[in-house]
């Protein structure tokens, strides 16, 4: 993990405000789903959602690979290309 060196306070809602650098490093734009983990550590982390296969944008029998949504149907066609590699 890597820190960006932001300090942003909460306001009275539960609020933080996402530095404009941050957002377009990170491609999210206005009104983009954000996810919200915690870990063991007592972090939270934010990460922009994509419910759907990276590759074909199928939402249906998706498994995380590398922190990347990968549905099984792609993983099948990956594993034929490379299969012999």
């Amino acid at each position: 993990m890597r820190s960006t060196g932001v300090v942003r306070r909460i306001d009275e809602l539960g609020r933080i405000v996402l530095p404009k650098a941050l957002r377009d490093t990170m491609n999210i734009q206005i009104k983009d789903p954000v996810e919200i983990f915690t870990d063991d550590g007592g972090r939270i982390i934010l990460q922009k959602y994509h419910p759907a296969c990276e590759f074909c944008s199928n939402a249906d029998n998706i498994v995380y690979f590398n922190d990347k949504r990968i549905c099984r149907e792609c993983i099948e066609k990956i594993k034929a290309q490379f299969g012999n590699a």
